[in-house]
């Protein structure tokens, strides 16, 4: 491939107290980070930052979707299971389609570090032309289920969700997306 395609990636905070101010987000800066560090194609942000309810969480899901047109869409907290934690149930209201895999193998990912991981609720989904995931809330959770596990040696022991971020989209007829190896490896069947 001569020239990577700009891909548009919305990320989506949600936080009743850093959306009032109460205290500074990390959600957005973590998820930036990582995405600076792993992907390789020149990449447009486009950020919200907003309260646990689900209308505001649902029409900025939509909007970025279907009006800023993003590939890909992350989104940060929300996911447990407090009465305000209703990132879930506002994805699964947008959705076209819903992806299980991703949820399944970011709860594996957290399992690994901490037996909390079963209380979170996150899923993945397609709308239109975009793939939706809900992230942990925590900067060090959001890198380890997007990389995943690894040993003393580097090896990945399991896999982070990332590594099949890109053949999806690519599936789904978006953007070719290529990944910095040193960070995550993105899996494409071979051709035959």
């Amino acid at each position: 491939m001569d020239k990577l395609p700009t891909i548009r990636i919305g990320l989506v905070s949600i936080s009743d107290r850093a959306s009032s101010g109460v205290y500074l987000d990390e959600g957005l800066p973590a998820l930036r980070s990582w995405l600076e560090r792993a992907v390789s194609n020149p990449v447009e942000f486009v950020e919200r930052l907003i309260p646990d309810e689900q209308a505001v969480i649902e029409d900025s899901l939509r909007a970025l979707a279907d009006q800023e047109g993003c590939a890909l869409i992350l989104t940060t907290g929300g996911t447990g299971p407090a009465p305000r934690d209703v990132t879930p149930e506002a994805t699964l209201a947008v959705a076209d389609r819903v992806m299980p895999g991703f949820g399944e193998q970011m709860r594996q990912v957290s399992l690994y570090y901490v037996p909390t991981a079963i209380l979170s609720r996150q899923v993945g989904v397609i709308r239109g032309t975009s793939l939706i995931l809900n992230l942990p809330g925590r900067p060090k959770a959001i890198q380890e289920t997007l990389e995943g596990v690894k040993n003393a040696e580097g090896q990945v022991v399991v896999h982070g969700i990332f590594a099949s971020v890109p053949y999806c989209i690519e599936l789904m007829g978006g953007p070719y997306i290529e990944t910095r190896a040193e960070v995550i490896t993105a899996f494409r069947p071979k051709k035959k």
